[in-house]
């Protein structure tokens, strides 16, 4: 039987971040492991081009890295991380004046992506995704943001309060209104 004392669980996020600050390099490896597959699909998701993603995504590190020392444990590290990357994307919008559309050759891409599912299915699967990825960016912003941070990060609306800057009740008012529009959307 093994020795229970032995069965540490892994530190959380604030330990880590605290370890880091004070000079421990593994401790943000651990960090980074941890959370950048989430951020890194979050950023895709919101600039639907995989190029300008990967490099949203190593600036929002940059900053992590350059900001570690103004962390304070009040805010748990995936909010403060998020926060980050609203305020990059938030930046990005503002110097871009518009939405990117999708990559021209978007379909090719998600065409060679392998699936050892039948080809039936896999063209079911691809048009449910399809749909989904069409009713996502159909919506408005600032819900399609509290859709993705609900749903794919499982954050809490007090978490996706403080990442976006807006109170609890407008989260949730945005997310019931995402959802709705979604329903409706793929529910015709």
């Amino acid at each position: 039987m093994p020795d229970i004392a032995s069965q540490q669980e892994p530190p959380g996020d604030d330990a880590l971040m605290q370890a880091w600050v004070a000079g421990d390099v593994a401790a943000f490896e651990t960090l980074y492991r941890r959370h950048r597959d989430k951020l890194y699909r979050f950023l895709v998701r919101q600039l639907r081009n995989g190029a300008l993603a990967d490099e949203v995504f190593q600036d929002i590190w940059q900053r992590v890295i350059a900001a570690r020392a103004d962390w304070k444990p009040d805010a748990m590290f995936t909010t403060w991380l998020y926060r980050i990357a609203h305020n990059r994307l938030a930046d990005h919008w503002r110097a871009a004046q518009h939405r990117p559309p999708p990559p021209e050759d978007a379909d090719l891409r998600t065409a060679r992506i392998v699936d050892p599912d039948s080809p039936e299915r896999q063209l079911s699967e691809f048009e449910q995704r399809r749909q989904l990825q069409l009713a996502l960016e159909s919506l408005p912003e600032e819900q399609r943001e509290v859709v993705l941070l609900r749903l794919e990060q499982d954050l809490t609306l007090e978490e996706i309060g403080e990442i976006t800057g807006v109170g609890r009740e407008t989260v949730k008012s945005r997310l019931r209104y995402a959802m709705d529009k979604l329903r409706t959307l793929l529910n015709p």
